[in-house]
């Protein structure tokens, strides 16, 4: 049950109101999230920032698709997970690579490592250790990506964040 409805056109901060047009002039509609974040211009613009700088991250597709599963199915966002679902299938990820990914692991011992490792930023960042590091590396993981990780964990726990404490679920299909 929505617990936070998006603010009302004629109440929208000029910010919002010009970060929505130019949304849906590009896309022609905003979800529900984005609608709902315009209530404060400030996380909108830092939700847009952050979400167009993640898409640049050197992962492939399927491996952040991967991850943003992991995460949000510790989070527990219903909303997140049935996108990130539609998004992993139309990367060509399996339907057990999926159940696997939501699980925080996968088949390739390589993914697994970083899929770990991507729950451990959401969950306990302060546990993980220069070992923890070295073992991604041994794994053939650089740094960029490493540090892309926490990017996308943390992009994920915003939007996984928002969407529960606004109230927003999946559109059940007709």
């Amino acid at each position: 049950m929505t617990r936070i409805s998006p603010p009302p056109q004629d109440e929208l901060h000029e910010k919002s109101r010009a970060l929505l047009e130019e949304l849906t002039s590009r896309r022609g509609t905003v979800g529900p999230m984005v609608a709902t974040m315009a209530h404060s211009p400030a996380v909108l613009q830092g939700y847009l920032d952050l979400s167009r700088a993640i898409k640049r991250v050197k992962l492939p597709r399927a491996l952040s698709e991967k991850i943003s599963l992991a995460a949000q199915e510790r989070i527990g966002c219903a909303l997140c997970l049935d996108a990130h679902t539609k998004a992993a299938r139309a990367a060509g990820v399996s339907e057990s690579d999926i159940a696997l990914a939501r699980q925080g692991t996968a088949t390739d011992a390589r993914e697994a490592a970083l899929l770990a490792y991507a729950v451990r930023v959401l969950a306990e960042p302060a546990s993980i250790t220069d070992d923890d590091l070295a073992g991604l590396r041994e794994h053939g993981w650089s740094d960029r990506v490493i540090i892309e990780v926490v990017g996308l964990v943390s992009l994920n726990l915003l939007t996984g964040s928002f969407n529960l404490v606004a109230g927003l679920e999946p559109v059940a299909a007709e």
